[in-house]
């Protein structure tokens, strides 16, 4: 029987701030605190502890803010962090799916273990649940990222604990789960990028009812990317079909790239790349691939214009300049 883990962390982060911050380790993982719920949402677990700093051990001045935690009581009461995540993993179990509120904490916890060389044993492609998401779903909403207390205040669930703690803050991420329509939504994973494809046959693809979703191996360049054809290829997610681009791959800002296709049984199918720096520095692409109607087509063709505008701009600009410096001399 699959349990779900729905965890969250405190971390701790330099506290003088980017240039004494360590490479790869932003944050320095201090409390661990998760519920585990049965396949009918009943929590039929908890677990909880802190950890001892060996990182940053001066505390960061917004930390002791939010979770009222000192480095004191860290000192104290905490245990080191490869004891911890030892009784983290026993404690998960064998069959189970995490679950958290946010993107941030999956990230983080396997940084943690980068760290201190603990082996990660996650399965790959490392499939969880984003609450967050599923409730701006739920919502119908999905650019909103609403906080939790305001999804534990919206959704009239009882405040019965503090919030900023791991914890209380997992415990209440488990009521949100609660209060969703999880058989409508159970479709809606989202895909874990700390421990991305090295080949093309790791390559992850996701359907989803409405889109679907390739993220592609690391990349040297982005042109490199650019020029691979799985990356820039548009496939109808209900027929299969490859696709005729109607409007060719473009940019707005050489992070997010879109195009507009057309398959000749479902209509336009709009394509979106946002282009993403995975911890080695290397790059990597997520595709996603949408049926949209025709005002959702006209959308792709006002960005193109927004695009041919922006160049228009930057050219008169050197020239004005150009000419401006000749007359000078």
């Amino acid at each position: 029987m699959k349990n779900y883990i729905i965890f969250d962390l405190e971390w701790n982060q330099s506290a003088e701030g980017k240039e004494n911050t360590i490479e790869h380790l932003p944050f320095e993982i201090i409390e661990i605190g998760g519920v585990k719920m049965d396949e009918e949402f009943r929590i039929i677990s908890e677990f909880h502890k802190l950890i001892t700093p060996q990182v940053y051990t001066q505390m960061h001045y917004k930390i002791v803010e939010v979770t009222h935690m000192d480095m004191g009581q860290l000192r104290q009461e905490g245990r080191p962090f490869v004891q911890v995540m030892k009784e983290f993993l026993q404690w998960c179990g064998e069959d189970y799916c995490f679950c958290t509120w946010g993107s941030m904490d999956l990230t983080e916890l396997q940084r943690n273990m980068g760290y201190y060389q603990i082996e990660i044993p996650f399965v790959r492609p490392l499939l969880y649940y984003d609450v967050q998401k599923l409730y701006a779903l739920q919502n119908g909403d999905t650019k909103i990222k609403p906080s939790l207390d305001h999804a534990v205040e919206e959704l009239d669930i009882l405040e019965e604990r503090p919030f900023h703690r791991a914890l209380d803050d997992a415990y209440y991420t488990g009521k949100v789960m609660q209060n969703l329509d999880f058989s409508k939504w159970k479709p809606y994973v989202s895909v874990d990028y700390y421990q991305l494809p090295q080949v093309k046959e790791e390559e992850i693809y996701l359907e989803f009812p409405t889109y679907s979703k390739y993220v592609s191996r690391e990349f040297e360049a982005k042109e490199d990317a650019l020029t691979d054809k799985r990356v820039t290829d548009m496939v109808c997610k209900d027929c299969k079909r490859m696709l005729r681009k109607k409007q060719r791959w473009f940019s707005l800002n050489q992070k997010q790239y879109f195009c507009l296709a057309v398959c000749p049984v479902h209509g336009f199918v709009q394509g979106k790349i946002r282009m993403k720096r995975s911890e080695q520095g290397k790059f990597y692409v997520v595709k996603t691939m949408k049926p949209v109607d025709e005002a959702g087509a006209e959308r792709v063709f006002r960005k193109k214009e927004e695009q041919r505008q922006k160049r228009r701009e930057r050219s008169s600009t050197r020239k004005i300049k150009k000419s401006s410096s000749a007359c000078r001399k």
